[in-house]
C-alpha cells in the first residue's frame, strides 16, 4: 500500500482508509452471518413440516431455538446498523477533507478494489459451500437409489406415543420426491392379511450394516442404546448394548427395553447386520 493512499489519513485530516476497509468488511460479515441465521431458521421451519409429531415431543425445544436465533439476528441487524452508520461517519470525514481531487480518486479507486477482492473471496467461498451441498445431496440420492432390493430398517408407523420400525425391502426410490417405495413381506397374523407397501421419506429410513462384511457395521459400546431386530421377528426394538461385539460371531450382545423375564432383562444374541443407531427422538 502506498504511502499517499494508506499512511493513515487523507489531506492532513480525512477519512482513515485502513477504518474503511474494516468496517466494510464487518458489514460484509455481518450480512453473511445474518444469511447463515436464515439458514438455520428456514431449517427448523422444513423440519417441522416434515415430521409434524416432533412438535409435540419437543415444542418448548423449538420454540427456545428459535428464540434464540431471532434474538441473534435482531443482534447483527443492530450491529449492520451500527457499523453502516460508522461507514458513513467515515465518507463524509472524506468529504470533507482537504485532500485534492486526485487523492481522492486514488482512494476510492483503492478502496474498491480491496473491497471487490473482500466480495471475491466471499462469493468462492459461498459458491465452494454450495457445490459441496449440491454434490453431497447427489450422492445421499445416489446411495438411496442403491438400495433398491435391499432390506432396511423402517419407520412403517408413527403416532403420538411410540413409533413402530420392521425390516422391509427397498421397491422403489424416487429422487424427484426423495421417496422411498418399500415392501412389508411379512404378513400378519390374521388370514387376510398380505404384504404392505409403503410410500415413506428419506428420514424414515436406515440402511442395515452389509451382511457379510462387519467392518461396515458401527461398533456400538458397551451401555450403548441402539435399534434392533428383537430375534425371531422383523420388528426393532430400542436395546442396550451388553457387551462389546463378539469378534468370532460378530453379534451384539443385547438387553431388549420392556423384555423382562423373572424380573431381569435377558441377554440376547443379535447379528451385527440387524442393529443400527437409535434414532433422534425415538419412542417405543
Amino acid at each position: 500500500m502506498s504511502s499517499s493512499v494508506g499512511g493513515g489519513s487523507a489531506g492532513g485530516g480525512g477519512a482513515d482508509i485502513a477504518s474503511l476497509l474494516e468496517k466494510a468488511k464487518e458489514l460484509d460479515q455481518l450480512k453473511k452471518d445474518q444469511d447463515d441465521i436464515v439458514v438455520e431458521i428456514n431449517k427448523i421451519h422444513k423440519k417441522v413440516l416434515a415430521s409434524p409429531e416432533m412438535v409435540d415431543k419437543s415444542v418448548d425445544a423449538i420454540l427456545l431455538k428459535l428464540r434464540g436465533l431471532y434474538a441473534r439476528a435482531k443482534e447483527l441487524s443492530e450491529n449492520e446498523i451500527s457499523a453502516s452508520n460508522a461507514l458513513i461517519g467515515l465518507l463524509d470525514g472524506l468529504l470533507q477533507s482537504g485532500a485534492s481531487t486526485a487523492q481522492k480518486k486514488k482512494i476510492v479507486a483503492f478502496y474498491i478494489s480491496e473491497v471487490g477482492e473482500q466480495k471475491k473471496k466471499r462469493i468462492k467461498s459461498d459458491t465452494d459451500s454450495a457445490r459441496f451441498s449440491a454434490a453431497s445431496m447427489r450422492n445421499q440420492l445416489d446411495q438411496a437409489a442403491s438400495l433398491k432390493g435391499e432390506q432396511v430398517a423402517a419407520r412403517v408407523k408413527s403416532d403420538d406415543e411410540k413409533d413402530e420400525w420392521f425390516v422391509v425391502k427397498v421397491i422403489h426410490f424416487d429422487k424427484e420426491t426423495k421417496e422411498y417405495e418399500v415392501l412389508d413381506e411379512e404378513p400378519g397374523d390374521d388370514e387376510e392379511s398380505t404384504q404392505k407397501k409403503y410410500k415413506l421419506p428419506m428420514s424414515y429410513i436406515i440402511p442395515f450394516p452389509k451382511k457379510g462384511d462387519p467392518s461396515s457395521a458401527p461398533d456400538f459400546g458397551q451401555g450403548r442404546q441402539v435399534l434392533a431386530v428383537y430375534p425371531g421377528t422383523t420388528a426393532l426394538y430400542r436395546a442396550t448394548v451388553a457387551s462389546h461385539r463378539k469378534r468370532k460371531s460378530d453379534d451384539y450382545i443385547l438387553e431388549f427395553d420392556d423384555d423382562e423375564e423373572d424380573g431381569s432383562l435377558p441377554q440376547r444374541a443379535v447379528p451385527f447386520y440387524r442393529v443400527v443407531a437409535l434414532p433422534e427422538g425415538h419412542r417405543q
